[in-house]
């Protein structure tokens, strides 16, 4: 395992302002053999940059190039939550180019994420441009989710579906329009999404559905559960979980994605 070597810059949003990439590379000087962009969690109001950086330090230790993007939130430039589409399609632009520079090519790339920085990436990943959030498509070849939200938005009370539809500056009636169940269709990328049996915002039912329907669609999409753990649990001291879901992680991203 060698060391981390971290640097930053920056990327500009959809709407011209200058967001944070944070950039962590192997530390001896090797060539990365796979890259990753993540998305933090906070609902999309909340959260920062350096959210997964714990994760992408132990990634780049083990080789591989993780990036940790940030976004306009939901009241700090974003109006809604296509804004926020918009941006991570953004930086995965710019994360593309910064791993040409490195070797690498849109085969041996990932994006990812936590919570509704999952939901972002699977988004950005699955949503033709035109619905709903103008924008050119990302050049990734999976996707690495940390319980995700809005896997099946469908099994949601309608009073619960609208406060998620005020909550995220959508119209009445929109909210389905997000709910990634609806974009299952063959050719969807590779997918390892990591989740808690006890997860209170997003049930694992819903997920369970998510991965069913894109294994039936001839997809590949691995489920890893973790028994009894509450939303959040792969972050550092939350559990034992965190060096699991990280070496998980690695491993497809080196076994799976390395080979392209």
């Amino acid at each position: 395992m060698t060391a981390c070597r971290e640097s930053s810059t920056l990327y500009q949003a959809a709407d011209g302002r200058e967001l944070p990439l944070l950039l962590f590379e192997p530390g001896d000087g090797t060539r990365p053999r796979t890259g990753i962009v993540v998305f933090h969690g906070g609902a999309l109001r909340e959260g920062s940059a350096d959210g997964l950086a714990p994760h992408c330090q132990k990634l780049a230790s083990r080789g591989i190039l993780a990036v940790s993007a940030g976004y306009r939130l939901l009241g700090q430039g974003a109006a809604s939550i296509d804004d926020c589409i918009a941006d991570v399609r953004r930086a995965v632009e710019q994360f593309g180019r910064l791993a040409a520079l490195r070797g690498l090519e849109a085969p041996h790339l990932a994006s990812g994420g936590s919570s509704a920085g999952a939901h972002l990436a699977l988004a950005a990943a699955m949503i033709a441009p035109s619905e709903p959030a103008p924008a050119p498509e990302p050049g990734v070849a999976a996707v690495v989710a940390l319980n995700p939200a809005g896997t099946d938005l469908r099994l949601f009370d309608p009073a619960v579906r609208r406060h998620l539809e005020h909550q995220v500056g959508i119209a009445a009636g929109r909210l389905t329009d997000y709910s990634l169940i609806r974009y299952v269709r063959s050719g969807n990328p590779p997918m390892l999404i990591h989740h808690g049996t006890r997860d209170e915002i997003e049930p694992i039912e819903g997920v369970r559905r998510f991965r069913d329907a894109m294994v039936r669609a001839g997809n590949e999409c691995t489920l890893r559960e973790y028994e009894n753990a509450a939303h959040g649990f792969h972050y550092p001291g939350n559990g034992a979980h965190f060096d699991d879901v990280v070496d998980i992680t690695a491993r497809f991203l080196l076994d799976r994605i390395a080979a392209n």
